[in-house]
C-alpha cells in the first residue's frame, strides 16, 4: 500500500517533509502537490529511480520529463549554460507554472531526456513542493502523478486511483490551484517555441520576448477523414517535451470534442448523446455553466450525467476542475463523453489542447 501524509496546503509540516524528502533521497516515488498538477517526483539523477518511475506510470521512454528545482540558481549542473532569455524570463515567473527547455549538461541521465540534448526544467510555486524540493536538496524529475495517458491528477486521491501500491508515498496537500500542466517553452533553438500551452500565456510570454512562435501540435486526424486501419502513433521517436502526443490526459470512456459555432455544436452533442442512449449506452457530459439550459431536456434521462464546470467567461475556473470532471464522469460508469470546446484565450488555449488530446482524434466540427 502506498503511504498518505496529509500537510496544510500552505505551511506543511516540516517533519512530513523531511520524511517525504528522505524518501526521494533514497530512491523512493513520491507525488506531491504542484500549483498545476499532482507530480510524481524521484531523485533526477537516480538512473535506478527513474526506471522506477516509468514503469510504476507505465511510460514509454520516448516522452521526457521536468526536473523542478527550488531555485535558478540550481539550474547550473543540469544546463550547458542558462542563457539571458531563461534568466529573464525566470526572475518574472519563476516560481510557477513555466517550464524551460535548456540544452543539458552530461550530468542529467537520457532517461529524463529521452536521450535528446535538452532538458526540461521549471520552480514550481506550491508551498508543498518548494518545501519538499529544498528539504531534498536534490533535482527532483516529477511527471504527473498518474498512470500514462490519463487525465492528471488534482487531488491526491486521483494519485491514489491510479498508483496505489506502485508508488512509496503521497503528500497530500489538498486540490491543486491551476488544473492544467505548465506552459512549457523551448529555448534550446534559434527561434523561442512554446511546445505545450498552459498557464503562462503566448501573449505574456510575447511582452518579454517578442519572437515565441507555437509549436503547430499533432492533431491531425479528425472524425470524417480518420484512415481505415490507423494505428496508434509509435514511440520510437523522442518527444521534444511531455504532452505532446495526440492521445493524452484521456478518460477511460472515449471522449468526443463538437468545435464551432455555439447553436450548431450543441446540436451535434445532442444528436450524439440521443444515438450513444439508443445505443444501451450512458453518457457524460461536460459543459459550460452558459450551456446548461440549453442542455436540461437531455438532463432529464437518468442515462446522461451533466458536469458544468465554470462559465467561459472564466476559463481559469474550467482549467481548475476539467481533470477531476472527467474522472468523475468514469467513475459514474459513462460509456461516452461528450464535450463542447471551450474559448481559445488566455488559459483556454491550454484548456482546448488538453481535450484534443483526450479526444485523440474524436473532434466534430460543427
Amino acid at each position: 500500500m502506498t503511504e498518505v501524509i496529509r500537510v496544510s496546503p500552505d505551511r506543511p509540516d516540516p517533519a512530513a517533509i523531511a520524511r517525504a524528502a528522505e524518501c526521494l533521497r533514497a530512491g523512493g516515488l513520491v507525488a506531491f502537490p504542484t500549483e498545476t498538477v499532482y507530480g510524481l517526483g524521484v531523485h533526477a539523477l537516480d538512473r535506478a529511480a527513474l526506471r522506477r518511475l516509468f514503469e510504476a506510470k507505465q511510460r514509454p521512454a520516448s516522452d521526457p520529463l521536468i526536473v523542478h528545482v527550488a531555485s535558478v540558481e540550481q539550474l547550473a549542473p543540469l544546463v550547458a549554460a542558462v542563457p539571458d532569455a531563461a534568466r529573464m524570463l525566470a526572475g518574472l515567473f519563476w516560481p510557477g507554472p513555466l517550464t524551460l527547455v535548456l540544452t543539458r549538461s552530461a550530468a542529467v541521465p537520457d532517461e529524463v531526456t529521452a536521450g535528446l540534448d535538452t532538458v526540461a526544467v521549471r520552480v514550481p510555486a506550491h508551498p508543498v513542493a518548494r518545501a519538499l524540493i529544498t528539504a531534498a536538496g536534490i533535482p527532483v524529475a516529477a511527471p504527473s502523478a498518474n498512470l500514462f495517458s490519463r487525465p492528471s491528477p488534482t487531488q491526491a486521491s486521483h494519485v491514489l486511483d491510479d498508483l496505489d501500491g506502485r508508488i512509496d508515498l503521497i503528500v497530500d496537500g489538498g486540490s491543486t490551484t491551476i488544473g492544467v500542466e505548465s506552459t512549457v517553452l523551448d529555448l534550446s533553438g534559434d527561434v523561442p517555441t512554446v511546445l505545450r500551452p498552459g498557464a503562462v500565456t503566448v501573449e505574456m510570454l510575447r511582452e518579454v520576448l517578442p519572437r515565441v512562435e507555437v509549436h503547430a501540435g499533432s492533431h491531425r486526424t479528425e472524425i470524417g477523414d480518420r484512415r481505415a486501419g490507423a494505428s496508434a502513433p509509435a514511440f520510437e521517436t523522442p518527444m521534444r517535451a511531455p504532452g505532446m502526443l495526440e492521445k493524452h490526459y484521456s478518460p477511460r470512456a472515449p471522449l468526443t470534442l463538437f468545435e464551432g459555432r455555439r447553436d450548431a455544436a450543441l446540436r451535434a452533442l445532442t444528436v450524439a448523446a440521443r444515438s450513444a442512449l439508443a445505443e444501451g449506452k450512458s453518457v457524460g457530459i461536460i459543459a459550460a455553466d452558459e450551456d446548461r439550459e440549453a442542455l436540461a431536456a437531455l438532463g432529464e434521462d437518468r442515462r446522461i450525467l451533466i458536469r458544468t464546470i465554470g462559465s467561459r467567461e472564466a476559463v481559469e475556473a474550467v482549467a481548475a476542475r476539467l481533470y477531476a470532471s472527467l474522472r468523475e464522469l468514469d467513475a459514474s460508469g459513462a460509456d461516452v463523453i461528450l464535450v463542447r470546446g471551450f474559448p481559445t484565450d488566455g488559459i483556454g488555449v491550454a484548456v482546448q489542447d488538453r481535450l484534443r488530446r483526450a479526444a485523440a482524434g474524436r473532434i466534430i466540427h460543427c
